[in-house]
């Protein structure tokens, strides 16, 4: 990358007392891991809306769809407050070019998934959403996000990850002349990646830049990037992850030996049932691709899409 990446956290993730009892909830992945690539955008809805610290503990209430931020014990309702505040907030991240944002699981205000909303008897229902991080994501439709807790599942933490990385890789592409061959050159470098995302959607890509000329320049990359993020969003899966590998093997037909071969796929077929992380055949592959001289595949994105110190493919 030739700029840094900005991602928005929730700001007690990296250890800020900002909670509603004072206290923090300082997780050392974000910090010390994502830390050394990711600079971060810290947001605390709570405290920076002018609830202070600490303050009584809050929850959502009403209708899941649009609820109420209410205090626990006064029955305060700071939901105009709050999204009063939100509007502005939004303003400013605006500026901030993020390529994705780390919430706080649970949150009355920045919860992403499940979150907890009381009905008129009382009784909680998990399909809520904090509404800072409602907010976001209706202002931010195309930025990945995710919870900090689901970051503990290697795939989607992956998967997060790798979103972070592709549309970072994206924005440098927007940050020059828009052109046919800039897009045509940034969807060839991304070929491996989207099919192990959605075949069908790298087929849609594909048929839009072909058809590009047609289109207004703006109109045209603007409809890309709905694509790419939308494909990006889907889960990879072992199946789709196997094909894009035996894609690979192909362009080395002439140039393997029997043995090497015969090395690969077993170490593909050690992937598909489990046996061995991705991250395996995929370092044979590379190392062929240097051997070989295979320029086409040094530059798919898909052999490296983000630093190997990560160790996001390393999972079984």
């Amino acid at each position: 990358m030739t700029s840094s990446i900005k991602i928005g956290v929730s700001a007690c993730l990296l250890g800020e007392k900002v909670r509603f009892d004072g206290g923090h909830k300082h997780n050392r992945y974000i910090t010390q891991t994502l830390g050394l690539f990711f600079d971060f955008v810290p947001v605390c809805p709570e405290s920076e809306c002018g609830l202070g610290i600490p303050r009584e503990a809050m929850r959502l209430v009403g209708d899941v769809n649009r609820p109420r931020l209410v205090t626990n014990k006064t029955s305060i309702d700071h939901t105009e407050k709050m999204l009063s505040w939100a509007a502005g907030r939004l303003d400013g991240l605006a500026k901030e070019d993020l390529c994705g944002f780390i919430f706080k699981k649970d949150s009355p205000s920045s919860g992403l998934h499940r979150v907890k909303v009381y009905n008129e008897k009382g009784q909680p229902v998990k399909s809520g959403r904090g509404l800072f991080a409602a907010a976001f994501t209706d202002r931010f439709p195309r930025i990945p996000v995710e919870e900090e807790g689901r970051l503990h599942d290697p795939v989607l933490r992956e998967n997060f990850i790798e979103q972070v990385f592709a549309l970072k890789r994206w924005r440098q592409v927007l940050e020059k002349k828009k052109t046919m061959g800039s897009l045509v050159a940034f969807h060839t470098r991304e070929k491996l990646l989207l099919m192990a995302h959605s075949p069908k959607n790298y087929r849609e890509m594909g048929q839009l830049v072909a058809a590009g000329k047609r289109l207004q320049g703006s109109d045209l990359y603007d409809q890309y990037e709905g694509l790419l993020l939308d494909t990006l969003g889907l889960r990879a899966t072992i199946s789709k992850h196997t094909n894009v590998l035996m894609h690979i093997l192909g362009y080395f037909k002439k140039q393997l030996s029997a043995d090497e071969k015969k090395e690969v796929l077993e170490l593909i077929n050690d992937y598909r049932n489990c046996n061995m992380p991705l991250i395996v055949p995929v370092t044979l592959l590379n190392h062929f691709v240097r051997k070989y001289n295979q320029p086409y595949l040094a530059e798919q994105t898909y052999l490296r899409p983000h630093p190997v110190d990560l160790q996001l493919r390393n999972h079984v």
